[in-house]
């Protein structure tokens, strides 16, 4: 519990902190008007950076829901829904200062924004309120978040809070682009399409990994309906029955083909995709 702040809007960090204890509700209000402050502290003139900012304190916002929901359904006590609820809170903080030093949320040409983000909170000691354990729980999840695939640790704690953002993130990235290539091209946030060229080509490799019940990596996509495919085989990568069921619930897949070349290879591999779902939610 923290007893004594030190608080300002652009470096909110803690200086005195008693009586540390397992987290408690108090400490996750103050964590939440923490990361208020932290978005505040980049906001720009610049409608477009703005813009991408925005994109990403609203994202926040709907993995803290998802994170909830999925805990939910896997009954989690309190305790743990409160850690799962600030590792999501605190996920993406190092895409605030990726984007304002290299304006891109592309890591690869960048930082990697989850080691980025694990020591923009223990520079600014910001979880210095809570338990050894709880630390290390939550800036290690954030760390490994964004990680090709899930790393095995040897800490299964540790792996089932990994797992845990790394549904509930897909849940809403799959949000972000359905609102994105439904918006104009003057309304997109222009960070969120990593660059790629909006044309009707996509890669062969791309159908094969996915066909193959695979992730894409980043390296093999060269256009946007690449990206969109990407996104698709993330479903692979899903770990819990409750974000199955919201894959299902939300029309994930739908809204992905919807924006896709109406084609026979395309059509196969997402039915592939679909019978991969159906199976991960019946076993």
């Amino acid at each position: 519990m923290i007893n004594s702040l030190y608080y300002t809007k652009h470096n909110p960090v803690i200086l005195f902190v008693y009586n540390i204890t397992a987290m408690t509700r108090r400490d996750l209000r103050i964590f939440k008007r923490w990361f208020t402050d932290f978005c505040k502290s980049y906001s720009s003139s610049d409608p477009e950076d703005q813009k991408n900012y925005n994109l990403k304190e609203q994202h926040t916002d709907n993995v803290c829901k998802n994170i909830l929901d999925i805990g939910g359904g896997l009954l989690l006590d309190e305790q743990k829904l409160m850690l799962s609820e600030t590792i999501a809170l605190f996920h993406d903080v190092g895409r605030f200062p990726q984007y304002s030093q290299y304006r891109t949320f592309r890591d690869s040409k960048s930082v990697n924004h989850g080691s980025l983000g694990a020591q923009v909170l223990q520079g600014r000691n910001t979880l210095g309120c809570l338990d050894k354990r709880e630390q290390e729980l939550i800036l290690k999840a954030i760390r490994f978040h964004n990680a090709f695939s899930v790393l095995k640790t040897g800490d299964e704690e540790l792996d089932f809070f990994v797992r845990l953002i790394r549904d509930a993130d897909k849940l809403d990235i799959w949000r972000v682009f359905k609102d994105y290539y439904a918006s104009p091209a003057e309304q997109r946030a222009s960070a969120a399409g990593l660059g790629l060229p909006d044309i009707p080509e996509y890669s062969g490799s791309v159908l094969s990994t996915i066909q193959q019940k695979r992730t894409v990596g980043l390296s093999k996509i060269t256009t946007l309906n690449d990206f969109k495919l990407l996104q698709l085989s993330w479903i692979f990568d899903l770990n819990f029955k409750p974000a199955f069921a919201l894959v299902i619930q939300r029309g994930v897949i739908e809204n992905i083909m919807e924006t896709l070349p109406d084609t026979d290879d395309i059509r196969e591999a997402v039915q592939s995709v679909r019978n991969y779902v159906r199976h991960s939610l019946s076993t």
